[in-house]
């Protein structure tokens, strides 16, 4: 976020304590951030925080003695603008062009300029379950605003419902990964997902993987700035290139077709080791088995990591993943010598397959270990990616 002005707007919700920490974020990412306040946004967060934490002075007068024409200049300055918490009133206000304070005729100026605008609502389940404001939500949604829902949790009226607003970790991974940023010119290719390999048209075997690994690697290489691709078997809706696949074969082929011209590649999914070699092109029947056994040749598949690691160029790095279910050092290290890859990401399947959280150890060609302790999956990747990248 280096250089990038993000505009932070405050309603009148109890949340708003929360976007303290927000503009924290944004500040730590190296942006600029000036807020802008409804009135009664400042009844709940005061404006001396605002001001500290953001180095700027806070908007929220209309008609402060100011030489410029402030909901203009600010709306031309801002590259990203974010409104959390945003209240039921003023998703109304401005799904239907009203702009009555500062915050909502900026937003009505802003709409105009094909620039990313996100809003995170807070309120009561009544008033999110509101046909009227659900109404007003989706024309929001209609026009490109990202509408960052509110989540389940104990809401200030002391009810436990949908309508608080989402963590702002979240808020800010959102606007990061939607923000149009500009890439370094480095490609790098992540790999995520089991592989499938199918036995008759509606049966498979499959490695157990959720794929959450991989999508947060991919995730926090696009918030580096890297040029990402997720060759993926599990499907994604991300602001970055997506290549859905199913089997270890057709992984491969996006990977030979993409590996050209990239930075790294990153094999985090976990690709079969085999696959069917007798095939049926018909679902198989129960009355065709005889004994109660149906034999299923396997073949092996090819060895994906090896392949790529024995076709990269100078300046081209392959990186691997390494899951077992004990020796995890010493089986990670053996690979990382059978493969040629240039570092190994050794994890363990207990403490990994199908987990929000991980630890890893990454492993160089000189068999230099770091450990990574168990953390949310997105920390743990942007932690090996500074590592590898």
């Amino acid at each position: 976020m280096k250089n990038k002005n993000v505009l932070i707007g405050i309603t009148g919700s109890i949340a708003a304590y929360k976007t303290c920490e927000l503009i924290r974020l944004f500040k730590k990412a190296g942006a600029c951030v000036k807020v802008v306040s409804t009135e009664s946004g400042l009844l709940f967060v005061g404006e001396k925080t605002l001001e500290t934490l953001s180095n700027n002075p806070v908007y929220v007068d209309m008609f402060q003695k100011r030489l410029e024409t402030e909901h203009i200049s600010l709306a031309d300055w801002a590259d990203i603008f974010i409104v959390a918490p945003i209240s039921a009133n003023t998703i109304s206000k401005i799904s239907n062009g009203v702009a009555d304070n500062l915050l909502t005729s900026i937003i009505c100026a802003y709409l105009g300029k094909n620039k990313p605008l996100f809003v995170a609502p807070a309120m009561n389940d009544g008033m999110w379950n509101n046909p009227f404001v659900k109404e007003n939500v989706q024309k929001l949604k209609d026009i490109k605003v990202k509408v960052i829902e509110p989540i389940k949790g104990e809401l200030a009226c002391g009810y436990t419902a949908i309508g608080k607003m989402e963590d702002v970790n979240k808020i800010f991974d959102t606007c990061i990964l939607n923000s149009n940023i500009k890439n370094n010119g480095k490609k790098v290719i992540i790999t995520a997902g089991g592989t499938r390999e199918y036995i008759d048209p509606v049966r498979f075997i499959t490695n157990s993987s959720s794929g959450k690994m991989g999508s947060s690697l991919a995730d926090e290489a696009y918030k580096m700035g890297y040029e990402v691709v997720l060759i993926s078997t599990v499907p994604f809706q991300k602001p970055y290139k997506v290549i859905n696949v199913n089997t270890a074969d057709e992984l491969n082929s996006a990977l030979e077709k993409e590996f050209k011209d990239a930075y790294a590649v990153i094999m985090a999914a976990a690709v079969s080791d085999f696959k069917v070699k007798n095939y049926r092109n018909s679902k198989i029947k129960k009355s065709e088995i005889n004994n109660d056994i149906y034999n299923i040749e396997l073949s092996l598949n090819p060895d994906i990591l090896k392949g790529i690691a024995q076709t990269k160029k100078e300046g081209q790095k392959v990186i691997g993943f390494s899951l077992a279910t004990e020796n995890v050092i010493e089986t990670a290290i053996e690979k990382l010598k059978t493969k040629g890859c240039d570092y190994i990401v050794a994890n363990e399947a207990k403490t990994s397959l199908n987990k929000d959280n991980t630890e890893v150890w990454v492993i160089d060609k000189n068999e230099c270990i770091k450990e990574i302790k168990n953390a949310p999956k997105s920390e743990v990747a942007r932690s090996v990616l500074e590592i590898v990248l």
